[in-house]
């Protein structure tokens, strides 16, 4: 018993660190304050999540007196059953009732429009634990379900999570790293950064578990958490705006990381996180440069020269600094605009890895053109034989989704959790509202090593891998069919809403019902069409009918 258990630890611990280099700097955030957003509400996005993409309802639960919560460690792991959690490292004190929500690697939103999203950030080495080295045993994503199952607004939510991983230790999962959330609600959005102690910790020692700090979003304003810190300088005379831990300026101050007696204000992104590298700045500029172009002269990082993605010696490397934590856009943004946004592959800039040379074939005119098979998402052998330089895409493998949060509707009807599978580039977001009790079988199953029919995931991935038999023309092929649907869940939710809130005056039970099988039948309209596209993309571009 004693080996099995240890074997299984030891699992975990490599699926974190495997979890850590395949997902830990995939996930962007997007976050848009109610003033922001064209429709007025407030959104949270979350891409690049990790392997558990499966959703299902949690049903909200009552319990007894003295009862206590499981403490899991394995919430991502896409390879257990579907209602299993992993290994218990602990327990908590449960509350009398909980709150439905909706279940995944990264839980993401509740029946009360509290939507979480996530990002992993890179943070000091001397501030690293891992599960093996710690008596830590609270990772994110259990702060996560814990608030989701608790709390119904944002603040809560941000005080909750700060309370489990101060007296419980905070735990990473992605690596030995830290991690950012957004934690929205319909009426504010809230971005909370934790770090780790280190190895030395130890519960009931009288220390805090985690060093944190937390900062809300301007309702007017936008801002990106592209795995990096973006919380700056630090006002905790404005607690409508700021929240933080006793120990946040301390930690830096013993480490020796921060000399207050220099006068140099304290900047909490400049001292707990090391130095900014490419994967995050080319999001801060990408994302900043396209809502505000007119805020400041920002790098200039398009590719005006054919030459010039190559030119890396002369390519800007600005600090961390350069870019503001929020900032109000130039354009109110959309549900649409924040979907744009989250399937970028950088197009006609110097991290565009369709813009390499070595793409190019001779054309009938003496000149050269892109292959036909020139795709943004070259895979290793690919790139290894073209001689591609790799560029992080915000566009990545997984899953994710796009909250949509609204006051003026009640919470069944108001919240809307945009999700896609796999690849957002090439996957339809489907929506699913905060009311919705069931989920299609075709989004809760999926194994990576075995593929399924009846599988939403699974369908999605092969048309995916389809695309690379001929990708110039079999991207436009997908478009053709995945757009107009896409565009159709968008222009029928005014009438879906309208029909819900008029059931839901006379019945909340039926509204809830009616919502469910709405988003039911959009799941199997997604599987239905992935699985035609399949036919005519193989029908298309069989290698016998491309001179093999």
């Amino acid at each position: 018993m004693k080996l099995k258990k240890s074997i299984w630890t030891v699992g975990l611990i490599f699926l974190s660190w495997l979890l850590f280099f395949i997902n830990g700097l995939s996930c962007t955030i997007i976050v848009v304050g109610k003033k922001a957003s064209a429709d007025g509400s407030v959104i949270t996005s979350h891409t690049g999540c990790g392997p558990e993409c499966r959703v299902h309802v949690v049903p909200a639960m009552t319990f007894k007196k003295g009862a206590l919560a499981p403490v899991y460690y394995g919430l991502q792991d896409v390879k257990k059953p579907l209602h299993r959690y992993g290994e218990i490292l602990g327990y908590i004190p449960q509350v009398k009732k909980t709150y439905s929500y909706f279940h995944s690697a990264y839980s993401h939103m509740n029946e009360h429009q509290l939507a979480i999203a996530e990002s992993t950030l890179s943070q000091r080495e001397e501030l690293q634990v891992d599960r093996e080295t710690g008596k830590q045993i609270m990772t994110i994503e259990q702060a996560m379900v814990f608030a989701l199952q608790r709390c119904k607004t944002a603040k809560k939510a941000v005080k909750l999570i700060t309370s489990l991983v101060e007296k419980y230790g905070f735990l990473p999962s992605c690596g030995p790293e830290s991690e950012a959330l957004c934690i929205a609600d319909p009426d504010e959005a809230w971005v909370l950064e934790v770090f780790s102690v280190g190895r030395d910790w130890a519960p009931g020692s009288g220390k805090a578990g985690a060093i944190w700090a937390a900062q809300r979003v301007p309702d007017d304003q936008v801002a990106i958490i592209p795995n990096w810190s973006i919380i700056k300088e630090i006002n905790l005379s404005k607690p409508d705006f700021f929240m933080a831990s006793k120990n946040y300026k301390q930690v830096a101050i013993d480490r020796g990381w921060y000399d207050p007696s220099t006068g140099k204000p304290f900047s909490w992104q400049e001292v707990y996180s090391p130095t900014l590298r490419e994967w995050g700045l080319s999001r801060f500029w990408l994302f900043f440069s396209t809502v505000a172009p007119a805020y400041k002269k920002w790098p200039d990082k398009r590719l005006n020269n054919p030459m010039k993605n190559y030119d890396a010696y002369h390519q800007y490397l600005e600090p961390a600094s350069f870019y503001p934590f929020s900032l109000k856009p130039e354009k109110k943004l959309s549900v649409q605009d924040v979907i744009a946004f989250q399937r970028s592959v950088y197009p006609g800039t110097i991290y565009d890895m369709t813009a390499d040379h070595d793409w190019l074939v001779p054309d009938e005119k003496g000149g050269f053109k892109k292959s036909s098979l020139t795709t943004p998402f070259p895979t290793r052998d690919m790139r290894e034989l073209l001689d591609i330089t790799y560029r992080r895409m915000v566009s990545r493998g997984g899953y994710g989704m796009v909250a949509q949060l609204r006051s003026w509707l009640p919470d069944p009807v108001g919240g809307v959790y945009w999700f896609y599978l796999d690849n957002q580039h090439t996957s339809t977001y489907v929506p699913i509202y905060a009311g919705v009790q069931k989920i299609s079988p075709f989004y809760k199953t999926y194994d990576p090593d075995k593929f399924s029919e009846n599988s939403a995931r699974w369908v999605i991935d092969f048309v995916d891998n389809l695309l690379y038999l001929k990708w110039q023309a079999a991207i436009k092929d997908l478009r053709a069919v995945r757009d107009p649907l896409e565009a159709k869940f968008f222009k029928d939710q005014a009438g879906i809403d309208a029909e819900a809130l008029r059931i839901y005056k006379k019945s909340p039970g039926k509204a809830k019902k009616f919502l469910s099988d709405y988003t039911w039948k959009s799941m199997e309209r997604v599987v239905k069409m992935y699985k035609e596209l399949r036919s005519l993309l193989i029908t298309k571009y069989t290698n016998n009918k491309q001179g093999v």
